[in-house]
């Protein structure tokens, strides 16, 4: 009898208790649970995944996301300011360069579960940016929903 209580207690108490922590600590904000590096304390990067003053909206897929990543990578290549790092299915790295020669990093990540696209972009030096990389990304933001010019 003991045997059978044990069990109806594992069956209806531990094993839902186990599945709802296990739920609770997995990282579900991106499809390849790569969270985007935070920004550091200077008012020169953006990121979609921050929640203060550096907050930037990711892209909104609409479609299948990996034509739609496809379609960043290529608005990425055409543009004069862009060097293309390294890109994969699931991460596009970029520099961009500012006519004064400065350079800034740019990371863009699929998150195909949410219809995302999360973006991030860093000044490499200095404190201000005067607005440059927000600038940038809404540029490429409107680019990719075309509406840009």
């Amino acid at each position: 009898m003991r045997l059978n209580s044990f069990s109806n207690f594992v069956t209806t108490v531990s094993l839902p208790v186990m599945l709802m922590v296990i739920l609770m600590t997995t990282n579900m904000r991106t499809a390849n649970a790569e969270p985007l590096p935070p920004c550091p304390a200077k008012p020169n990067c953006v990121s979609s995944q921050a929640t203060d003053s550096h907050h930037i909206e990711p892209l909104r897929i609409s479609g299948e996301a990996k034509a739609s990543f496809g379609k960043l990578r290529n608005i990425l290549t055409q543009r004069t300011d862009t060097r293309l790092i390294s890109t994969d299915d699931t991460t596009i790295r970029v520099e961009f360069r500012t006519f004064l020669g400065f350079v800034d990093d740019g990371l863009f990540l699929l998150d195909a579960a949410n219809n995302l696209i999360h973006v991030r972009s860093a000044a490499r030096s200095g404190y201000w940016d005067l607005g440059k990389n927000r600038g940038r990304m809404e540029e490429i933001r409107r680019d990719f929903a075309g509406t840009g010019p």
